[in-house]
């Protein structure tokens, strides 16, 4: 899925400014709802309160954010397929929450909600101390074939599942630790309870500083740290992590309100001067726009791709 939101965000930025006529034409009925699937405080949080805080500035449209976090973003699915169609409820969500989620909680399908726009994607990398002397993730692989216990951080079922196809394809065994976050991850790579994990971006300063390296990237594109870490779908893997913010409004959703919406986001988080352009740029590598047709295309590959990866987990 990475790769048609990918290939889509080009055209979509040349087009967001001439359609953001649309955001002005149209006004919501009433207060716009934000549904936010992530805690407060955090960088998603920050993220979307940003956007809502500029979608007042720009539009005048009064925005109320609200968090509904939990079980990958499925609850704030489920409470905005009951919300009106008309724009006055949108929710923050992320691609996986339509992808890998939905797919393995059996919880509907990315149809049962209309996609809006993307904002940003994250940097998900396999992260290790510096002073463990890896470079790569070969070295990683290296140390676990010659016998060295690696415990492998994840914050997420769908990582879990790739760190398990990616040692039964590579002849290795990782003691896969699961846990709540990147923060997580990077606290227990700290407090040396952890060997290598998953960073999702917030491993950018102490990549910076030198004190962790990113070991491969678990995008289908390279990292913007570390350009030449090798990609972790070619450790015959052949699959990537899902992670793009987006919102999502109800089933059928007003097409005019959906399209408003989704022009207002895009030309925010693509204006260099805004508050949510410069977070999004040093939190999550820079903004990712996508929308329409091509949005919900990448979506429904993402479904279809987390079926794939469970079959491999299950061979």
């Amino acid at each position: 899925m990475k790769t048609v939101l990918k290939a889509a965000a080009v055209a979509v930025a040349a087009m967001a400014a001439p359609l953001s006529v649309a955001a002005e034409a149209w006004m919501p009925e009433g207060p716009i709802k934000m549904l936010i699937a992530f805690r407060a405080g955090g960088g998603a949080d920050t993220q979307a309160r940003l956007i809502a805080e500029e979608l007042e500035a720009r539009h005048g449209w009064s925005v109320i954010p609200e968090q509904v976090p939990g079980k990958g973003g499925l609850n704030a699915v489920k409470a905005i397929i009951g919300e009106p169609g008309d724009g006055t409820a949108i929710a923050m969500i992320v691609t996986g929450s339509l992808g890998y989620n939905m797919a393995a909680a059996r919880a509907g399908k990315p149809t049962d909600v209309t996609p809006i726009v993307t904002t940003a994607g994250t940097q998900m990398a396999v992260v290790a101390l510096a002073s463990k002397g890896w470079k790569t993730f070969d070295d990683v692989l290296d140390a676990a074939r010659s016998g060295t216990p690696i415990r492998f951080g994840v914050m997420t079922p769908r990582l879990g599942d790739m760190v398990y196809v990616l040692e039964k394809r590579n002849d290795v065994d990782f003691n896969i630790v699961s846990l709540t976050g990147g923060k997580a991850v990077i606290d227990g790579l700290n407090a040396g309870d952890l060997d290598v994990g998953f960073g999702a971006g917030i491993q950018a300063k102490a990549v910076a500083s030198g004190d962790m390296v990113e070991l491969a990237s678990a995008l289908d594109e390279p990292l913007v740290s570390t350009p030449d870490a090798p990609l972790l779908r070619d450790f015959n893997l052949g699959f990537v992590s899902d992670t793009t913010f987006m919102f999502a409004g109800p089933k059928d959703m007003d097409p005019r309100a959906r399209d408003a919406i989704a022009n207002a986001i895009a030309e925010i988080v693509q204006d260099a001067a805004s508050k949510p352009h410069v977070f999004i740029n040093k939190a999550f590598g820079g903004p990712k726009v996508v929308m329409g047709d091509a949005l919900a295309t990448g979506i429904q590959q993402g479904y279809d791709d987390a079926g794939a990866l469970m079959n491999a987990v299950n061979e």
